[in-house]
């Protein structure tokens, strides 16, 4: 079965949930986890003289090792071998990302959370998770999200 299980954290409920659920298939299939975090850009056209562009750069790297860390925290204490991967989009879109990272390290699986937007508000917000299901060559477990 599985031996090689992706898991994206974005440190949202969701991706908690999507964690817990990773977790509990690793124990089962006796697999490794690889945690990834993929930062978005902050690109703003403003003055620098009112906005630190670089110190703002640094703040959301600094948030993305948080939550690796608090992530594979979770994982370590369970016993389940654990890799993480903090990588910043570049621009890119974040499902592509994601799916490269997949393919680079040969998971078997991708385990995602999903707020399960639909109609209007996924057209304005768009769907990491979806945009993963869509062109992973693997299969992508979704975990959907308490409801709001």
């Amino acid at each position: 079965m599985y031996q090689k299980i992706l898991v994206a954290v974005d440190g949202s409920v969701t991706s908690s949930l999507a964690l817990q659920e990773a977790i509990k298939l690793a124990k089962q299939l006796d697999a490794r986890l690889e945690l990834v975090h993929v930062y978005e850009d902050a690109v703003y056209l403003v003055d620098e003289n009112y906005f630190n562009y670089e110190e703002l750069l640094k703040t959301i790297h600094i948030r993305g090792e948080k939550i690796l860390t608090c992530a594979e925290a979770m994982v370590r204490a369970a016993g389940i071998p654990v890799e993480t991967k903090l990588i910043p989009s570049n621009n890119e879109r974040v499902a592509g990302i994601l799916e490269a990272e997949a393919e680079r390290w040969q998971a078997e699986l991708i385990v995602i959370g999903t707020h399960g937007h639909s109609g209007f508000s996924r057209l304005l917000l768009g769907s990491v998770a979806e945009g993963v299901a869509r062109i992973a060559s693997v299969p992508v477990l979704l975990i959907r999200g308490p409801k709001e």
